[in-house]
């Protein structure tokens, strides 16, 4: 094994070993055991198409709160009344957060396979 590989080979090492303790860091988030919920809570503003209405009239649009998400392939919407928007927008909050904690744990574990397939390249040799 020469010298360039070596310094290779420490440098993927002490990679993996910086990475060996941020999955971790995750695991609170996962382990969680608050409510959450699909989706995403925002304002939709639209006109109600009535001829005598302001929306026509005056150009302002009417504006409701709605929970949306799909499921089963489809996209849901929903009006949501004044007293369940702040539960809804806690428990997407909660479903965003697990869910960008779960493509950085994708990340973390992809980038440590990748060393150990090149750790694993570069220690291999032929037998003769």
């Amino acid at each position: 094994m020469n010298q360039i590989t070596r310094r290779r080979l420490s440098r993927l090492r002490r990679g993996l070993l910086d990475l060996r303790e941020q999955p971790g860091r995750l695991l609170p988030i996962f382990l969680d055991d608050h409510p959450l919920i699909k989706g995403t809570v925002y304002s939709l503003r639209r006109r109600c198409g009535k001829l005598g209405c302001r929306c026509v009239k005056k150009g302002e649009l009417h504006e409701s709160l709605v929970w949306t998400a799909s499921v089963d392939g489809r996209t849901q919407l929903r009006s949501l009344s004044a007293d369940h928007v702040v539960r809804a927008r806690e428990l997407t909050r909660r479903y965003q957060r697990v869910r960008a904690a779960r493509a950085q744990f994708v990340k973390l574990y992809s980038r440590m396979v990748n060393i150990i397939d090149e750790l694993e390249r570069l220690r291999r040799v032929e037998l003769r």
